[in-house]
């Protein structure tokens, strides 16, 4: 909706789709907050650590102990850690974290957004994302039809994103959560099967011994 709208409308000026000249940056990160789930945790810290980011100028907005723990040995600013609402999160939990840096965005404290977090492709497959938030990019799409008319909206587009953009926010960062959620649970199942595997070999190899 958001591309629909910028790539139909004349030019918009809006504090969402351009830097506001702050250096610093907001990460997300959504680990777990136990163990014994194989890589789940490493590979969001190793996203971080690698990204080419210095920690000084890069606040990290934590959610999962092992990913605050992690980042905060290697020398990262820890602005906040929301590892409650792991387990069951809901849509107010990820509004209230997305309000957090979004009004940090608005006061110019921060000049990006971005969110890092496990996607979910299936039971055995999870990947690492960093995705960016704000600002948002605009995407160069053909209009509908190919006919190139203008929308109208009502009201004009400068408010329909201030509506629109804080719920893409919010409603990303909620399906992070989910997402996260499930790939922890998937992640820890093949830990375990690994390790009930590597057990019955052990088991195995000493009985033989022991015979």
């Amino acid at each position: 909706t958001i591309q629909s709208i910028l790539s139909k409308s004349e030019k918009i000026d809006h504090p969402y789709l351009s830097s506001n000249g702050s250096a610093r940056r907001a990460v997300i990160v959504v680990t777990s907050s136990r163990g014994l789930a194989g890589g789940y945790n490493n590979n969001i810290v190793r996203l971080i650590t690698d990204s080419g980011w210095r920690p000084e100028d890069t606040d990290i907005y934590g959610i999962g102990r092992k990913g605050v723990d992690a980042l905060e040995r290697r020398g990262w600013h820890i602005v906040s850690d929301d590892s409650d609402v792991l387990g069951e999160p809901s849509f107010s939990d990820a509004a209230a974290i997305g309000a957090k840096v979004l009004d940090a965005f608005a006061a110019g404290e921060i000049g990006e957004i971005y969110l890092a977090y496990t996607r979910f492709k299936n039971t055995v497959v999870h990947v690492p994302v960093l995705l960016r938030l704000l600002p948002v990019e605009r995407e160069e799409t053909e209009t509908d039809g190919g006919d190139g008319l203008l929308m109208n909206y009502e009201p004009g587009p400068e408010e329909a994103l201030d509506l629109l953009i804080p719920k893409y926010v919010n409603s990303t960062i909620f399906g992070a959560l989910i997402e996260a959620d499930a790939s922890e649970n998937g992640a820890r199942m093949q830990a375990m099967d690994a390790a009930s595997g590597n057990a019955d070999e052990m088991i195995a190899s000493l009985s033989l011994l022991y015979n």
